[in-house]
């Protein structure tokens, strides 16, 4: 019998079809024709092949734009917004308008030629997210930004063109995007209402159930969400209650490069190396906190999570003209078969 389960943050409601439910073999996805590694801008020595970088760590020094460097950050040849010109806000009738402003950055993952970020070594990943960190600090400080977006797209399927070279990108907006507002929208009610954030209830009542956790370390939980739009959805979350990822502690940026990972290495082992997207919905940026409309209560309502989502089925017409999901699998299936996978890493800190 097919389930209707409504998602406790935005209210969307998702169509867990049991009759359909599969087992993870089920899941083939469409292989990539890949570029040569010879042809990849994004390996070391090559770093003539890109834009010069914006930042790099080079932990044991080196000049810019040459070798050396664990993770790189480089403007992206084909931006979807550009950082020149003013926003210019106007009326057309009754549309609305702006320029296209804002930033669009590569950040590569790594200096060796490796398309998945689950065979990065854990150090590596941490690297990465933060590199990720400081440049989403960074972007705060331009006026015409509000929001950066930092996103992955491993696979073809999955937006990442034949290039196999592991890396993220940051989009920075000039406006809020829909999706994160509605979950400002849906945290805000619950906080006004309970007087307590929707997320930290929510990992409470996952944790003590625990059929939807797939792991959990001394920092972080990842789960299956109850109203997972698609199968082997997962939300990696923060125990400690922060609404912004820059909010992370030290300590707390290690554990998530392990939980990072454990639930790559446990999808790829699980699904055949499949593509996936992941996404890190956090706070806007908050530089005129008196404004009316602002978030004002957003410090302790919102609770920043990063959502990653293995392309595994298609979004077809009903899907479209609904507004509903069709989820084959139970979360509860999905998250069992993620916790029986085995992936070698160094340990994190006990829970």
């Amino acid at each position: 019998m097919p389930e209707l389960r409504k998602d406790p943050v935005i209210g969307r409601w998702v169509i867990i079809a049991t009759e359909r439910a599969k087992r993870p073999v089920d899941f083939a996805t469409e292989r990539d024709q890949p570029l040569p590694p010879q042809e990849c801008p994004f390996c070391e020595g090559r770093e003539g092949a890109t834009p010069k970088e914006i930042l790099a760590l080079r932990p044991n020094g080196g000049g810019a734009n040459g070798a050396g460097w664990t993770v790189r950050v480089v403007p992206s040849i084909k931006p979807v917004l550009r950082i020149e010109g003013e926003i210019n806000r106007r009326a057309k009738g009754m549309y609305d308008l702006m320029a296209g402003i804002g930033a669009h950055e590569i950040l590569v993952e790594g200096p060796k030629h490796v398309a998945n970020a689950a065979d990065l070594a854990v150090e590596q990943i941490h690297a990465g997210l933060h590199a990720a960190a400081a440049r989403i600090a960074d972007l705060e400080r331009e006026p015409r930004f509000r929001y950066v977006l930092w996103f992955k797209n491993y696979g073809e399927v999955a937006g990442a063109g034949r290039i196999q070279h592991a890396r993220s990108q940051l989009i920075a907006l000039p406006i809020v995007p829909k999706r994160v507002k509605e979950e400002l929208v849906g945290t805000r009610r619950y906080f006004e209402e309970k007087e307590r954030c929707l997320l930290c209830d929510l990992l409470i009542q996952e944790r003590e159930a625990g059929t939807r956790v797939v792991l959990e370390t001394a920092h972080f939980v990842a789960l299956c969400p109850f109203a997972s739009r698609f199968p082997f959805e997962l939300w990696l979350m923060p125990k400690r209650h922060a609404c912004d990822f820059r909010a992370v502690r030290p300590e707390e940026l290690r554990d998530l490069a392990w939980v990072f990972k454990q639930v790559l290495g446990r999808l790829k082992a699980t699904l055949n190396d499949p593509p996936y997207n992941y996404l890190l919905h956090t706070a806007p940026f908050r530089r005129q906190r008196g404004r009316v409309g602002h978030w004002r209560t957003i410090e302790e309502d919102f609770h920043w999570h990063i959502e990653l989502i293995p392309r595994l089925t298609r979004v077809a017409g009903f899907e479209w003209g609904s507004g509903f999901y069709i989820n084959p699998m139970p979360p509860e299936d999905c998250a069992k078969y993620l916790r029986e996978a085995a992936v070698a890493a160094a340990e994190p800190a006990h829970v």
